[in-house]
């Protein structure tokens, strides 16, 4: 394996969609670089990986850990990163360390996976020739509802991220700003057994939401076009 930083993607819920590539990959670098411990090695015991160099790069210390990290592919060792599920740098850690390879000359090797973002996108049963990724908005209810309203002025297919025990709190902000009727799909569990499309406006998913006491991953579309 060259000496280069390589990207890996890894399965967001199902062990089963990891590619042929990113095992390999995963396999025979000389140095894997994980978003947290515990989620790491229990994928590597899963695909039989065993690599004692093992670090963790997240959002906590990625500054210190990606110059180390840059020291060791200098030295002529190749480096695998990959997050506790999905893709590293979308919505994981993993920039500040690619930028620093590349202004140093070293090449960054994407590995690409599956993706919980053109999952939803693909099996959401509505047209994807366009949208707008929103991601992941403001925690702070005042941010958000600024950040919601100046969404709402873009006619498009919107695409958003958050985490599980925010759902309630922003399908319901979504319906204050949006109205109840606007066309949304919510992606649920990707990937896993519990896996399910809920389909309808956003005042039938909210009443979903409640009604099941839904707390689990999630893609939420809201179909904004005119």
């Amino acid at each position: 394996m060259k000496s280069a930083l390589y990207l890996v993607s890894t399965p967001i819920g199902n062990y089963d969609d990891i590619t042929l590539r990113a095992i390999k990959v995963l396999s025979e670098v000389d140095v894997l670089v994980c978003e947290e411990y515990k989620e790491a090695r229990r994928l590597l015991s899963h695909l039989k990986i065993q690599n004692q160099n093992l670090l963790s790069l997240n959002e906590h210390n990625e500054n210190e850990k990606a110059a180390e990290i840059l020291g060791l592919i200098k030295q002529g060792k190749s480096a695998a990163l990959f997050s506790d599920c999905g893709t590293p740098v979308f919505s994981d850690p993993g920039l500040r360390l690619s930028k620093l390879c590349i202004d140093n000359k070293i090449e960054v090797i994407p590995v690409p996976g599956v993706s919980s973002l053109l999952t939803a996108l693909t099996g959401a049963g509505i047209n994807i020739d366009n949208f707008y990724y929103a991601g992941w908005i403001s925690p702070k209810t005042e941010i958000r509802f600024k950040e919601l309203t100046k969404l709402k002025q873009k006619h498009e297919l919107l695409v958003f991220m958050e985490t599980p025990y925010r759902l309630k709190k922003i399908i319901s902000d979504i319906r204050k700003t949006f109205g109840n009727s606007v066309y949304s799909v919510l992606a649920y569990e990707l990937t896993t057994e519990n896996e399910k499309f809920y389909r309808g406006t956003i005042s039938d998913i909210e009443n979903i939401v409640l009604e099941k006491n839904l707390k689990g991953e999630f893609v939420l579309l809201i179909d904004n076009r005119k």
